[in-house]
C-alpha cells in the first residue's frame, strides 16, 4: 500500500494540474470584459449557491478590499440593484435555481448580469449578457469539458476562487496598487 505521504504529495499535484488546466481554458476576452465591468460597475453583486457561494464570498470579499462595492445576494446589508450595477452569477451547469431566479429579477432592474460556469446552455444563459467559461467536469459530462479525479464539482469551485484572486490580483495591479494600503478595508474588529 502506497505510504500516506505519496498520496498526499500525488494528490497535491493531481489537484494543482486539474486548476491549472481548467484556468488555461477560460477564455481571455470575457475575463477582460468581466475585470471591466467589475470596475465600472457601481456595485457589484454575486450570487450562487452551496460550496460555489463560498468561492464567490471570498472574491467579494477581496474586491471589497480593494475598495470596491461589492456584495452577496442574500446578505442582511445587501443594498438594492440598479441599472448601473453588475450581479456575477457563479454555476457550473447554469442551471440551479435560485441563481436563475435572481438573474432574472436583476435583469428586471437593468442591471448587467455575467454568468460565470461550465455550461455554455444553462439556463442562467436566458438572462446572463454574457458568460465567463470554466469549461470544468460538472454533472452534465459534457463532451469539451476538462476532467476531474476530483469528487463531484470540487474542480469548479477551485478554480472560481482562484480566479477571483487572479481578477483582484490584476485590478491592483493596474490601479498600482500599495498593497499595504489594502489593509484600511480589512477588517479591523478581529
Amino acid at each position: 500500500m502506497e505510504r500516506f505521504s505519496e498520496r498526499y504529495h500525488s494528490t497535491c499535484m493531481m489537484v494543482l494540474n486539474e486548476i491549472q488546466g481548467a484556468l488555461r481554458g477560460v477564455d481571455e476576452e470575457k475575463l477582460e470584459r468581466l475585470t471591466r465591468d467589475i470596475q465600472m460597475a457601481g456595485d457589484v453583486f454575486f450570487v450562487g449557491v452551496g460550496r460555489v457561494m463560498l468561492s464567490l464570498e471570498a472574491i467579494c470579499k477581496r474586491l471589497t478590499h480593494l475598495g470596491i462595492k461589492a456584495h452577496c445576494v442574500g446578505d442582511i446589508n445587501e443594498p438594492a440593484i440598479k441599472e448601473t450595477d453588475l450581479l456575477v452569477v457563479g454555476s457550473g451547469s447554469g442551471e440551479s435555481i435560485v441563481p436563475v431566479a435572481i438573474a432574472k429579477k436583476a435583469k428586471e432592474f437593468g442591471a448587467k448580469v455575467v454568468h460565470i460556469g461550465s455550461n455554455p446552455n444553462g439556463s442562467v444563459g436566458n438572462y446572463a449578457d454574457y458568460m465567463v467559461r470554466v469549461p470544468v467536469q460538472t454533472r452534465l459530462y459534457l463532451p469539451d469539458e476538462v476532467k476531474s479525479e476530483q469528487i463531484m464539482t470540487s474542480l469548479f469551485e477551485q478554480t472560481l476562487l482562484v480566479l477571483g484572486d487572479v481578477i483582484a490580483q490584476m485590478i491592483a495591479e493596474e490601479r498600482q496598487t500599495d498593497f499595504r494600503e489594502l489593509w484600511e478595508y480589512h477588517a479591523n474588529l478581529e
